[in-house]
């Protein structure tokens, strides 16, 4: 393993552990508005690593904004008693960056549970149809992750699967050049190197969403 990979997955752990102690404190409350989610996991991320630099946006999204893909901005809403959201953070950890989504259920509704969990089942067999490809674009793993939102029974509501990833600040994300993302206009091989001749780490993103009942979910993490 080389070492910007080893420092990827590191980072990711500091992410993973945030998310962990988010729960273990209890700070998704119902009555607490999206806002006030994202300031308090903010405080806590300084609390525990010292941080307050992110890569991206910082995203809580609950109830109907979960619909939503990272480029909207909507309206920011309060966590219901049986709600479900998902959070998008993008940490910087000693100069490397880690991207963490997760989505929580608020009570014990099956179907929203059944959506966070085909989410995540989703994700990994993303991970294993890439890892099993000697040779894949852009273009075709998105493909494979639409499919499988339609597999699930869901609609696949990202307008990208993932993105590059890397040392802060990575290979500016160019919305114009879709050979950093996991995108139906990349294709070129996900697996090549990049104009310095560097193996591309990758982060993959699975967003499924049910329109009608206006609830979405989201899980990404490094594809390693």
């Amino acid at each position: 393993m080389n070492s910007t990979l080893t420092n990827l997955i590191e980072a990711e752990k500091k992410a993973e552990n945030l998310f962990l102690e988010i729960e273990s404190r209890m700070l998704l409350v119902p009555g607490k508005s999206e806002e006030e989610i994202n300031n308090s996991i903010f405080e806590l991320a300084y609390e525990m690593y010292g941080i307050k630099k992110y890569w991206h946006k910082r995203i809580v999204r609950c109830g109907k904004n979960t619909l939503e893909p990272y480029n909207e901005n909507p309206k920011n809403l309060v966590l219901q008693k049986d709600d479900i959201l998902f959070l998008d953070f993008g940490p910087i950890f000693e100069e490397w960056e880690a991207d963490f989504g997760r989505t929580f259920v608020v009570g014990n509704d099956p179907y929203k549970i059944k959506l966070k969990n085909d989410i995540e089942s989703a994700w990994h067999d993303g991970k294993a149809f890439f890892e099993s490809q000697s040779k894949i674009t852009g273009a075709e793993l998105y493909a494979y992750c639409q499919n499988l939102a339609i597999n699930y029974g869901w609609i696949f509501g990202g307008q990208i699967a993932g993105h590059i990833i890397g040392q802060y600040p990575h290979e500016k994300l160019e919305k114009e050049d879709k050979t950093n993302y996991i995108h139906p206009e990349n294709h070129e091989d996900m697996l090549g190197h990049d104009k310095k001749g560097n193996v591309r780490n990758w982060i993959l993103e699975i967003h499924f969403v049910d329109t009608e009942k206006q609830i979405g979910g989201f899980f990404e993490q490094l594809l390693a």
